[in-house]
């Protein structure tokens, strides 16, 4: 029996939400994709429509989106959801 992929294990997810190495890699490879690591910083330590900020910002538009269209309120509300983690882990 063929095993998931990490990405969908445990071991492939981060505790603080989103996907951690492992878990990048293992979705990459499986599907084709480019995922990269999360951006960390805080939105006062990143330049001013950098590459980064800007992608920052698109993950955090459609993030919120999602969050308010995708999911219960139950969810919504919950701190430890993975879509909370991954926003807080963002700085959204």
């Amino acid at each position: 029996m063929a095993k998931t992929p990490a990405w969908q294990r445990k071991e492939g997810k981060s505790k603080s939400g989103g996907l951690n190495a492992k878990g990048r890699a293992s979705y990459n490879k499986r599907t084709g994709g480019k995922l990269k690591a999360p951006v960390t910083k805080k939105p006062s330590e990143l330049k001013k429509g950098g590459k980064a900020a800007k992608r920052r910002k698109s993950f955090c538009a459609r993030m919120k989106g999602m969050k308010r269209k995708l999911t219960s309120a139950k969810t919504a509300r919950d701190p430890n959801s993975r879509i909370n983690k991954s926003l807080r882990k963002w700085n959204c």
